[in-house]
């Protein structure tokens, strides 16, 4: 009987191991988000956007870049970033605030809200194959690139599922067409693998001008 005991008590200790090195998986809705697409399309009516721009989608990292569709000039920009989203937020209003431009390319960046709300590496990679077959039913020849997923100092905790996640999304766009993998990830690091202070917000979590200088350096050479 001891040795059953200890073996149940082995298997609950691993059990809660695993759920402190995940967060719990919260339930998920895109109805949140209707009023900010209902904004856009709202706007796009008063200034209808150029067609063939180079187009940002994404959560709040898009969304809080304040020069983005200024920081590439001449090139034409959209920002249709919305915060708090995830990949498949993106993937739900594809036809709304993506198909409608006709952009000449579609840059997502998404990934650190999914992972927070309990998405694994797995899921996050299946949520951006989503995405990519949800764009490419309206824009079959459109190029996808996938910004990666930041290693941000709030929820450091979570950075090997950053990792991974974003291992396996650049595994598959390598083995795709008209598809890039943008790596911000690296450079966002100091030479002790930690993240910049200098680069987040007193959040520690959204990204300063001084990050979005770099992420103009990085991304500004995949805009072709």
């Amino acid at each position: 009987m001891r040795v059953v005991s200890v073996i149940c008590i082995l298997i609950a200790a691993c059990f809660t191991l695993c759920c402190l090195a995940q967060p719990p998986v919260t339930a998920h809705s895109s109805a949140a988000f209707e009023p900010e697409i209902a904004a856009f399309e709202t706007r796009d009516q008063k200034s209808p956007p150029p067609k063939g721009a180079f187009l940002f989608v994404g959560s709040s990292s898009i969304r809080m870049w304040g020069d983005l569709e200024t920081a590439f000039s001449p090139k034409q920009v959209i920002n249709r970033g919305f915060g708090g989203s995830e990949i498949r937020d993106s993937t739900h209003f594809a036809d709304r605030i993506i198909a409608p431009y006709q952009p000449r390319m579609v840059l997502l960046y998404a990934g650190d809200n999914d992972i927070a709300a309990g998405r694994t590496a797995d899921d996050v990679l299946e949520d951006f194959k989503q995405f990519v077959l949800k764009v490419r039913a309206g824009l079959p020849g459109v190029k996808i690139a996938f910004i990666s997923i930041k290693p941000s100092p709030s929820r450091w905790k979570l950075v090997s599922v950053v990792r991974d996640a974003n291992r396996k999304i650049q595994d598959y766009i390598h083995q795709q067409k008209r598809m890039v993998y943008v790596n911000v990830f690296d450079a966002m690091l100091d030479s002790d693998g930690q993240p910049k202070p200098e680069f987040y917000k007193e959040d520690k979590l959204h990204p300063t001008p001084a990050c979005y200088a770099v992420w103009k350096k990085i991304i500004g050479p995949y805009l072709k």
